[in-house]
């Protein structure tokens, strides 16, 4: 904006009557102004500003119609006091989205969540020694980035967000595609697709922070915080029916050694069980263990820390195991070096001509849903038809904390927080220190008809 600019008295509808036909400025700052064009008809407001950038030296955009009979708000017209506030916005929209074209393309949602896609499904692929998708790719592709018909999986259209730049990123934005998740998604696997797109933008924000308003990572973190509950009442994250006793489990593994039995597995279905009860750990780090992780010597195994959270975890956790688990490992650990994979199953592959599977080499167990099959057998055979793998894992965090173990050995041992021990199974903390609750009782009422004892003094 040339520094000669001559301003108007344009702030009021009695001195905008005044004034003959043509154009009249106020300074917005340097390089802007907000513009009133008088015509017979009435007068329109529209916003000028210089232009640093690539094209023309000063660019224009229209405000809206002049309300020239007085300045109370009215509908369809705009005062001098509303008019410069919706030009200071345009302005600010104009150099913010011009800024970030001349940096470089355009960072969009889209490419974001694209560059932490393929991160994860590379992470996921070197763990797995071959090319997979990762579970946050195939979420946010479902759900942010749109995909294509694959096989029995119908096409899904891009969410409104991914086209939406980083650099006008608002938190109504964050909030709107909020509300278009389907309402029937369960609450985890929303939470985790929320988390995976805050590390997406979050990551964009740390790559490229000198092209970024400053105040983006603020807009992701309200835009995109987890919701309060509406109920009072905590939702436990272990339901009762998955908290079994000793001698439920004990009816568990006896069925998986019957079904490992039955189906020529080997034993190699009947350990995985025996792991995933005796140490409470999830399956990912039950088939991350090394036969020398089994410690005879010392009547323990060690698990290794799952991979969850921001790091700076110990590389494994000893867990306590008795005997009777050592001797159902002992056939996979003799024999065999302390670097190779402890829990494995056989592998098999089609009779090239026919419909026949031979084996083709062991291998490790790699995916949860390979359990999925045989444990619908086990826990058939066992009489207990709705409880699932992972109620191992909840039964052995409750029988730490029945037994009275510090809260923090208990979460230590299970690779897990005390704030998500006590938030998830609060009720089992309180019926196992009952006793110790108990013990503090002391009669209170004295004996009815007896005389209370004045206390010296009083």
């Amino acid at each position: 904006m040339a520094k000669t600019l001559k301003e108007a008295p344009i702030t009021t509808a009695s001195a905008r009557s005044k004034l003959p036909a043509g154009e009249y400025a106020r300074r917005l700052d340097a390089d802007a102004a907000i513009w009133y064009r008088h015509g017979k008809r009435g007068g329109v407001w529209f916003a000028r500003w210089r232009n640093h950038w690539a094209g023309a030296n000063y660019l224009q955009a229209p405000v809206g119609p002049a309300n020239d009979v007085n300045d109370k708000p009215t509908d369809g017209l705009l005062t001098f006091a509303q008019a410069e506030m919706q030009a200071r916005q345009i302005v600010a929209k104009a150099r913010q989205e011009a800024k970030a074209a001349a940096a470089g393309p355009v960072l969009t949602v889209r490419l974001a969540v694209e560059t932490y896609v393929g991160e994860r499904d590379a992470r996921d692929s070197r763990r797995k020694g071959r090319t997979v998708r990762s579970d946050a790719g195939q979420r946010l592709r479902r759900y942010v980035l749109g995909r294509d018909k694959r096989g029995k999986q119908e096409a899904v259209r891009a969410s409104k967000l991914a086209g939406v730049g980083l650099h006008a990123l608002k938190e109504s934005d964050l909030l709107e595609w909020r509300k278009e998740l389907p309402e029937g998604l369960k609450g985890t696997t929303e939470q985790r697709l929320i988390n995976d797109l805050k590390a997406a933008l979050n990551g964009a924000y740390a790559a490229h922070r000198e092209r970024l308003d400053p105040t983006l990572p603020a807009i992701i973190k309200h835009g995109l915080k987890a919701e309060k509950m509406d109920t009072d009442e905590a939702a436990p994250l272990a339901r009762d029916n998955q908290i079994l006793s000793a001698a439920q489990v004990g009816k568990l593994l006896a069925a998986a050694r019957e079904i490992d039995r039955e189906g020529n597995w080997d034993g190699d279905l009947f350990r995985l069980v025996v792991v995933l009860a005796a140490t409470g750990a999830r399956f990912s780090q039950a088939t991350r263990m090394k036969v020398g992780d089994v410690q005879r010597a010392q009547a323990r195994l060690m698990v290794p820390s799952s991979r969850k959270g921001r790091g700076g975890k110990i590389a494994s956790v000893p867990v306590p195991v008795g005997k009777d688990v050592l001797d159902a490992l002992l056939p996979v650990t003799t024999g065999r070096g302390n670097d190779e994979t402890l829990l494995e199953r056989w592998r098999s592959k089609q009779v090239a001509g026919s419909i026949g599977w031979e084996r083709a080499g062991r291998g490790a167990w790699q995916f949860a849903s390979e359990l999925k099959r045989p444990w619908q057998e086990i826990r058939q055979r066992a009489g207990m038809p709705a409880v699932i793998p992972y109620g191992l894992r909840h039964s052995s965090i409750v029988r730490g904390i029945r037994a009275n173990l510090p809260i923090r050995l208990v979460a230590a041992l299970h690779d897990t927080s005390v704030p998500m021990i006590e938030r998830h199974y609060a009720r089992w903390i309180v019926d196992g220190l009952e006793d110790l609750a108990a013990a503090a009782v002391v009669p209170l009422l004295p004996p009815e008809g007896s005389n209370v004892v004045q206390i010296r003094g009083t």
